[in-house]
């Protein structure tokens, strides 16, 4: 695919007016964009040796004030609504389509392949004790929630689940790292049971 060339530098520019200029340029490409947009992507609309990280946080600062912020998705950013915001979004929005419209066990699966990721359809059923129907599975594939995995090790190599970044995205996640430990939601009581 041809691009459209783009002068990354804008020498022609003093330097608060570059530094400006890529802040806009991270913020249109963001706004864009469905998903998160990876530092590579970013870098390929500023000048050489630019620090993203410098031109995120100045972007945030920029938007401190407004009703969206720049979210930290996985390998990327992306810009998304205030959580405060939420009501008057649904107020005044058809916002019907971004809902996950989910069943509890459906969260359950969902939360499990996170944890134990990457997991089988058998070690699915291993936990649950009972079957995880391929119909769960390909709603959650059919939202980009989950994907095919690595092949597990052992006979037959099965395929395995793991999560993507639109399930980092529509949970409020910048990575695994930050779900919420099961023992400590366990003693907590909060624990979703499994089982229906």
């Amino acid at each position: 695919m041809l691009r459209d060339h783009l002068d990354r530098d804008l020498a022609d520019l003093p330097p608060e007016g570059r530094w400006r200029a890529w802040i806009c340029r991270i913020e249109a490409v963001l706004f864009a964009s469905a998903g998160p947009v990876s530092r590579a992507d970013l870098a390929r609309v500023v000048g050489q040796g630019i620090s993203i990280d410098l031109l995120i946080a100045d972007l945030a600062v920029d938007l401190a004030e407004r009703p969206y912020e720049v979210a930290r998705v996985g390998d990327g950013w992306m810009l998304r609504t205030k959580a405060a915001y939420a009501p008057a979004i649904h107020a005044a929005a058809d916002a019907g389509g971004q809902d996950l419209d989910l069943r509890e066990f459906d969260f359950a699966v969902l939360a499990t392949i996170a944890w134990h990721q990457p997991i089988t359809l058998a070690e699915l059923k291993e936990i649950f004790g009972r079957e995880v129907g391929r119909d769960l599975i390909s709603r959650l594939h059919a939202r980009d929630l989950i994907a095919t995995g690595p092949r597990a090790p052992r006979r037959g190599a099965p395929y395995t689940f793991v999560t993507t970044e639109t399930f980092l995205a529509a949970f409020d996640l910048q990575s695994l790292a930050d779900l919420p430990d099961p023992e400590q939601l366990a003693d907590a009581g909060m624990a979703p049971d499994a089982r229906p």
